[in-house]
């Protein structure tokens, strides 16, 4: 399939002047998100107006990682011209990390729990921030699990060995689980990633009771349905809600970065425990968010992490509105 970078590509200036917009507007106005631009820094949280709810958007924080690390098979020199094109460090890539709250009658949910104190000095920020947005950590009735990386999970339990969200129940895919409590976790994370292996059997055991495994295609909350998105982690799950016109996505990780993950979907990521997997998990959602025209959240792309995919010179981008 032949891919073009995408020099016309309208986020390109959004991201280069965060500024210039106080609201977005998504699936042709359905989905308000009020904010405070797109700063470099991002602010606590920003609100979408859902039909039956609420959806606040809260930073923990963010990433830089190394280009070769993400993409260790892509020619540097096509990747360094691709990114130029586009406006984008040609030294690391940076990755916000962006944790949607639900807020639906008598359900408070989050998906995702953060990086906690003991993963990265950039990320933790999610205790702090749910403070300055008004969000009660015991007052959540659930917690959504994408998956299992570190910035997703070591959160689950905080600096004192305490649960984050000690009243909530915590949903996970099974094939998450059964992948990360396997006598194969380790050799398929490679050597230098055991820590992943460890954190997260750490953070099962420590939620002990309070796990409920789900599986893909079940209605796990009303209103939320389970999308198997599997390949950057075994039991890799986004989900669906119900309630916003044209829909919404919570993508996790299947979506990671606002050019490359659009325009150049079949590039191998390092960050994928079965790259091919993650290739058809990602050409699958872009497929239907492009046609069902639906909002994608996710949990890297630029704070908010809100926007919607159009295809585009044989592939697809993320549009801003």
């Amino acid at each position: 399939m032949p891919q073009a970078p995408l020099t016309d590509n309208p986020l390109a200036a959004e991201l280069a002047t965060p500024s210039r917009r106080a609201l977005i507007r998504l699936a042709a106005g359905a989905i308000t998100v009020a904010a405070i631009g797109l700063p470099a820094a991002p602010v606590h949280a920003a609100t979408v107006a859902l039909a039956d709810g609420s959806l606040e958007i809260v930073s923990d924080g963010g990433l830089t990682l190394p280009l070769r690390f993400v993409l260790p098979d892509v020619p540097i020199e096509e990747l360094n011209a691709f990114l130029t094109a586009n406006g984008q460090s040609t030294e690391a890539f940076t990755a916000a990390c962006n944790l949607p709250v639900l807020r639906r009658g008598e359900t408070l949910a989050v998906f995702d729990a953060g990086a906690g104190s003991n993963f990265m000095a950039s990320t933790g920020r999610l205790p702090a921030n749910l403070e300055a947005a008004g969000i009660d950590r015991e007052a959540v009735t659930h917690v959504l699990f994408t998956h299992a990386h570190p910035d997703h999970i070591w959160g689950a339990i905080d600096e004192f060995d305490e649960l984050m969200f000690p009243n909530a129940e915590h949903l996970i895919a099974a094939a998450e689980i059964d992948f990360w409590r396997s006598d194969q976790a380790m050799a398929a994370v490679g050597a230098d990633r055991e820590v992943f292996v460890v954190g997260a059997r750490a953070r099962f055991e420590a939620l002990g009771d309070r796990i409920r495994t789900v599986q893909p295609g079940e209605e796990v909350l009303p209103g939320i349905m389970a999308i198997d998105t599997s390949g950057h982690t075994p039991g890799h799950l986004s989900y669906e809600l119900a309630g916003a016109s044209g829909g919404l996505v919570i993508g996790g990780d299947v979506l990671t970065n606002p050019f490359v993950s659009f325009a150049h979907p079949r590039w191998r990521s390092g960050t994928d425990t079965d790259a091919d997997a993650g290739i058809a998990s990602r050409l699958a959602l872009l497929d239907k968010l492009s046609l069902e025209k639906a909002a994608l959240l996710g949990f890297h792309l630029p704070f908010p992490g809100l926007g919607r995919v159009e295809k585009s010179a044989g592939a697809y981008r993320f549009v801003v509105d």
